[in-house]
C-alpha cells in the first residue's frame, strides 16, 4: 500500500490575487481569523481553498449482475475522511478530502456539508460556487438538479439552496433573480427561452467580474415559481441515450442566481467621501448613504466526462462527447495552473473557464462534489475524477465580501427632503405676504370707519332739529287721519248692506238656473241614447263582416299550408328513392354532382309553390300562425318558414319581421318534437349569416339550443340543434360567451346520440372552434389554452380522429392540426396521446392540405420536437 497521499492544506503558496476593485465599488476584504464560515477559511485555516467532497453512487442492477464476483474499487473511510483506490487485491492508494459521503448518505446531509456553507456565505454577500464533476452515470445531476416532486426527501442541491436563500431575504427590501443556462457544443444558450442562442460572455475590464446581458434574468418571489422555471429549463436542455446512461447530460448546465440585499443591523459609523489631494468631506449621520450587498451564487452541473469506447458515442453524439471532453481538458488545464501557482492561467481557451473564471482562483467560495462509482470496470475514470478533486483541492481564492453604499438612494432621498423644505419654505413665505396684507387691509378698514363714524356724528346733530320739526308735523298728520278715518268707516257700513242685498239675489238666480239645466240634460239624453244605440248596431255588422273575411282566409292559408307540406313529402320521398336506387346502384359507381331531372322539377316545383303562397299570403301572416293554438298549423307554418330560411335572400326578410323571436320561442315552448326540429333547423339556416349569428346570442339563443340538446332524444332534431351550434362556433367574436352559456358543453353533450349525421355535426362546431382559437393566437389577442380541452373535449378527440366516417375524421383531422398551432396546448395534447394521431395525419391523411397542415405543426412546435427526439421517432 503507497503512503497517505500530502494533504493539499499544508500548502505555503499565496493565493492568486484578483483585480483590485474600483474605489466606486467600495468592495471590502473581511479577513477575520476567529471566523472560517465568513471569511472563506477552510477547517485547516487556509484562506478561501476550494473544498472539495467526494459521493460514491450505489451500484446498479447492470452493475450488481456484472461484477457480481468482484469487490468495489473504492473503500470510503468517512470518518477520516479518507478514500482508498484498490489497484488489487494487496495495492491500492489512499486520498484525503474535505468531506467523504457514503452511497447510504442523504441528499439533506450532501447539502449541509458541501453547499450550505456557500448558500450563508452568499447571504453574508460574498460570492460562491458548488459544481459537480464525474463521470457519466455517477449521480451529478441527481445530487444537484433533483425536484423531489415525488419525494420531497430527494431534492437536490438547487432546490435547497433557493429554499435557504428564499427564508432568509426580506422582499421589501432585497431582491433575487435566476438565469438558467447550458453550454453545449461551446455556445451559450437559455434554458428558459431556447430561441436566444450563442449568448456573450461578457468580462468588466475593472472589476474583471463576468455578466451574460442576453440571457433571461427571473426575480423569484416563491418556491413554486423556481421549481417551475427549473422544469422549464430541463426540458429544454440536450440529453441523450448512452452505454453509461439512459438520460446523459450533453451538456453543461448553469443556475446563476444573483442576490441584492441592504445591510442592516450594521454598528453606525460615519462614511466620508475622499477627494483626490486626502481632504475628506463628511457626510451628515442623518444622511448616510444606505448600503447593499451583491452577490452571486452559481451551481453548475457539469456533464460527465466519458470515453468513447465505453459510451458508444456515435455520429452527432460522438461531436458532442469531443466538445465535453475538450471543455473539461480546458478546465483541468486551468485547475492545474493555478495549483502549481503558474504564472499564466489558460482561461480563455474555453468557454466553460471564461464562466468560472471567478470561481476558481477569483473571489468566490467555491466548494466541489466529485461523484464516483463503485464498478471496477471504471476504475481507470474513477482515479482520473479523483486526481481532478485532488489538484481543486490546492487552488486557493480571495474571498472578498462586496459591499457598496447605495448613492442613488441617497440622492433620491435628499432630493425628497430638499424639495419638501423648498415646498415648507415658499408655504411659509406666503404666509407671511399673506399676513402683512391682511394687516394692511384691516388698517384701511379701521381708517374708514373712523371716517364714517365722524361723518354720521356730524348728519346726527343736523337731523335733530328736523326731528324736533318732524315731531310737530306728525302730529297735525295724525288730526287729519283720525277724519278721514271716521269717513271711510261709515262708507264701509253702507257698502256692507248693499253687498248682502245683492247676495241673496243671486242666490236665488243660481236656483232659477240649476231648475233650468236639469230639464234641458233630460231632453240631451233622450235623443243622445238613440243616436248611439244605432252607431253599436252598424259597427257590430261591420266587425261581422271582417270575421268572416278572416276566417275564409285562415281557411284558404290552411289549405295552402297543407299543399306545400304535401309537396314537401312527396319531394322527400322521390329524393329517398333516388337516393336508395343510387346507392344500390353498387359503392364502385360514381355519383352524378346533378340532381335527376324528375327530382330537380319537384324542388323547384315546392319552391315555387312556397315562393307564391309567400308572395300571395305575406310572410307576416305566416308568422302569425306560428302562435295559432292549432298544432297542426304552427307545424305546418314553421315548415314554410324553414324553407324559406334555406334561401338566403329571404333571411333577411324573415328576421326584419321577427321571424328569429318566433322561432326561438317555439324552441323554448312547444312541446311537439317535430316543431322544435323544424325551428332548430330553420335557426341553422339563419346561423349561416354572421349578422344573424350575433342576434341569435344577443336573445338568448344559444341557451335555448344548449337547453333543447339536454332534453331532446330524436337524432334529427340532435342534428339539427347541433348544426346551429356548429355555425356559431365559427364566430370569432361569439367564443367566450358561446362557451360561457353552455355551448360547447352542450355540443359534447350530443354525442350521447352515437348517430353519424350528429357525430358529424358535432365534429364540423369543434373544428370550427379550434380554427377560430388558432387564427386568435395567430393574430396575437387570444392567450392561454383552448377552451375546448378545457372542457373536456381532448379525449373524444383523440378517439374519433381516425373515425371510418369520412365527415367525421375530416373535421377531427383538422380541429387536431388547428389546436396543436397553439404551443399552450402542446403539452395537454402530448398528455392526451395527441402527438400519435398528428404523426398519423402527417402521414396517411388522404388530404394533402390536412397533411401539410400536420407536419407543419409538428416541425413549428419545439415541444413536440423535444418529445420525438426523446423518443427517437421520425415522421
Amino acid at each position: 500500500m503507497k503512503p497517505l497521499a500530502p494533504s493539499p492544506t499544508g500548502l505555503t503558496s499565496a493565493p492568486t490575487r484578483p483585480k483590485s476593485a474600483s474605489p466606486g465599488s467600495s468592495a471590502v476584504q473581511r479577513r477575520n481569523s476567529t471566523s472560517s464560515q465568513k471569511n472563506g477559511k477552510d477547517d485547516s485555516g487556509v484562506p478561501g481553498r476550494v473544498r472539495v467532497a467526494v459521493r460514491l453512487r450505489p451500484r446498479n442492477t447492470e452493475e450488481l449482475a456484472a461484477d457480481a464476483d468482484f469487490g468495489d474499487c473504492v473503500e470510503l473511510l468517512p470518518e477520516l475522511k479518507r478514500l482508498k483506490l484498490r489497484k488489487n487485491n494487496w495495492d491500492c492508494e489512499t486520498y484525503q478530502f474535505d468531506e467523504v459521503l457514503t452511497e447510504t448518505a442523504s441528499q439533506k446531509r450532501v447539502y449541509e456539508v458541501v453547499a450550505k456553507p456557500v448558500v450563508e456565505s452568499v447571504l453574508e454577500g460574498y460570492n460562491g460556487t458548488v459544481m459537480a464533476y464525474g463521470q457519466t452515470g455517477t449521480g451529478k445531476t441527481f445530487t444537484l438538479g433533483r425536484l423531489g416532486e415525488e419525494d420531497c426527501a430527494n431534492r437536490g442541491i438547487m432546490v435547497r439552496a433557493l429554499e435557504d436563500i428564499l427564508a432568509d431575504i426580506s422582499f421589501e427590501h432585497d431582491a433575487v433573480t435566476v438565469s438558467y443556462l447550458q453550454l453545449y457544443m461551446e455556445s451559450v444558450q437559455d434554458l428558459l427561452t431556447p430561441e436566444r442562442d450563442n449568448i456573450a460572455i461578457v468580462e468588466d475590464p475593472k472589476t474583471g467580474d463576468v455578466s451574460l446581458p442576453g440571457a433571461t434574468l427571473v426575480e423569484l418571489r416563491d418556491q413554486k415559481s423556481f421549481v417551475e422555471l427549473l422544469q422549464t429549463g430541463e426540458a429544454n436542455r440536450f440529453a441523450a441515450n448512452t452505454k453509461l446512461n439512459t438520460e446523459s447530460s450533453r451538456s453543461h448546465a448553469i443556475l446563476l442566481v444573483n442576490v441584492k440585499r441592504s445591510a442592516k443591523n450594521k454598528q453606525e459609523r460615519d462614511f466620508a467621501s475622499h477627494s483626490e489631494n486626502g481632504n475628506g468631506v463628511h457626510v451628515s449621520k442623518g444622511h448616510r448613504a444606505p448600503t447593499i450587498r451583491k452577490s452571486k451564487l452559481l451551481i453548475v452541473d457539469l456533464a460527465g466526462s466519458e470515453r468513447v469506447d465505453k459510451s458508444g458515442s456515435e455520429g452527432h453524439q460522438l461531436e458532442e462527447a469531443k466538445a465535453i471532453n475538450l471543455s473539461l481538458t480546458a478546465l483541468g488545464k486551468c485547475i492545474n495552473a493555478l495549483a502549481e501557482n503558474s504564472p499564466h492561467i489558460p482561461i480563455r481557451d474555453s468557454k466553460l473557464t471564461r464562466l468560472l473564471r471567478d470561481s476558481f482562483g477569483g473571489t468566490a467560495r467555491t466548494s466541489l462534489i466529485i461523484t464516483i462509482g463503485p464498478s471496477p470496470r471504471h476504475r481507470g475514470e474513477t482515479a482520473s475524477t479523483i486526481l481532478f478533486g485532488q489538484r481543486a483541492m490546492r487552488v486557493e481564492n480571495m474571498v472578498k465580501l462586496k459591499e457598496e453604499f447605495d448613492y442613488k438612494s441617497l440622492c433620491r432621498r435628499l432630493e425628497a427632503e430638499l424639495d419638501k423644505l423648498i415646498a415648507e419654505n415658499e408655504r411659509q413665505a406666503q404666509a407671511i405676504l399673506d399676513g402683512e396684507e391682511d394687516m394692511q387691509r384691516k388698517l384701511e378698514e379701521a381708517s374708514i370707519c373712523v371716517a364714517e363714524a365722524e361723518s354720521k356724528f356730524a348728519a346726527a346733530s343736523e337731523n335733530q332739529n328736523w326731528l324736533k320739526q318732524t315731531f310737530a308735523e306728525k302730529e297735525t298728520y295724525q288730526k287729519k287721519i283720525s277724519a278721514i278715518l271716521q269717513h271711510h268707516e261709515q262708507e264701509l257700513n253702507d257698502s256692507q248692506t248693499r253687498l248682502e242685498n245683492e247676495r241673496a239675489q243671486r242666490e236665488k238666480l243660481e236656483k232659477e238656473l240649476s231648475e233650468a239645466n236639469r230639464c234641458l240634460q233630460e231632453q240631451s239624453k233622450e235623443k243622445h241614447d238613440t243616436g248611439e244605440i244605432w252607431t253599436l248596431h252598424k259597427r257590430l255588422e261591420e266587425e261581422l263582416l271582417e270575421r268572416e273575411k278572416l276566417d275564409e282566409e285562415i281557411k284558404s292559408l290552411k289549405q295552402q299550408l297543407l299543399q306545400a307540406h304535401i309537396e314537401a313529402e312527396e319531394t322527400r320521398r322521390t329524393v329517398g328513392k333516388g337516393s336508395s336506387a343510387r346507392s344500390s346502384a353498387g359503392s364502385d359507381s360514381t355519383i352524378s354532382l346533378h340532381r335527376p331531372s324528375n327530382m330537380r322539377d319537384t324542388i323547384n316545383g315546392q319552391r315555387a309553390t312556397i315562393a307564391k303562397l309567400f308572395e300571395q299570403v305575406g310572410l307576416q301572416k305566416i308568422l302569425s300562425l306560428l302562435e295559432s293554438e292549432d298544432v297542426d298549423v304552427r307545424v305546418h307554418a314553421v315548415k314554410v318558414v324553414a324553407n324559406l330560411a334555406a334561401e338566403e335572400a329571404n333571411q333577411e326578410k324573415i328576421v326584419e319581421a321577427g321571424g328569429l323571436a318566433s322561432l326561438l320561442t317555439l324552441l323554448q315552448s312547444s312541446e311537439d318534437e317535430t316543431i322544435r326540429r323544424v325551428a332548430a333547423g330553420a335557426i341553422a339556416n339563419l346561423a349561416m349569416n354572421e349578422t344573424n349569428q350575433e342576434l341569435i346570442m344577443a336573445q338568448g339563443g344559444i341557451g335555448l339550443l344548449a337547453r333543447t340538446a339536454d332534453d331532446a332524444e330524436d337524432p334529427q332534431t340532435l342534428r339539427m340543434v347541433a348544426g346551429a351550434i356548429a355555425n356559431l362556433c365559427g364566430n370569432d367574436k361569439l367564443q367566450i360567451k358561446l362557451r360561457e352559456e353552455g355551448g360547447i358543453r352542450a355540443l359534447l353533450g350530443m354525442v350521447r346520440s352515437r348517430h353519424p349525421d350528429v357525430l358529424a355535426q358535432v365534429a364540423r362546431g369543434i373544428a370550427n372552434f379550434a380554427k377560430c382559437e388558432s387564427r386568435g393566437a395567430a393574430q396575437g389577442y387570444r392567450t392561454g389554452g383552448s377552451l375546448l380541452i378545457d372542457d373536456g373535449a381532448l379525449p373524444w378527440i383523440v378517439a374519433n380522429a381516425n373515425n371510418e366516417a369520412s365527415p367525421i375524421r375530416r373535421h377531427i383531422e383538422l380541429a387536431l392540426c388547428h389546436l396543436a398551432q397553439h404551443e399552450a396546448n402542446a403539452k395537454d395534447l402530448l398528455v392526451g396521446g395527441a402527438l400519435w394521431e398528428l404523426i398519423r395525419i402527417s402521414r396517411e391523411c388522404s388530404r394533402e392540405d390536412i397533411r401539410s397542415l400536420a407536419q407543419r405543426t409538428l416541425n413549428a412546435s419545439p415541444i413536440f420536437q423535444a418529445e420525438l427526439r426523446r423518443l427517437h421517432v421520425s415522421y
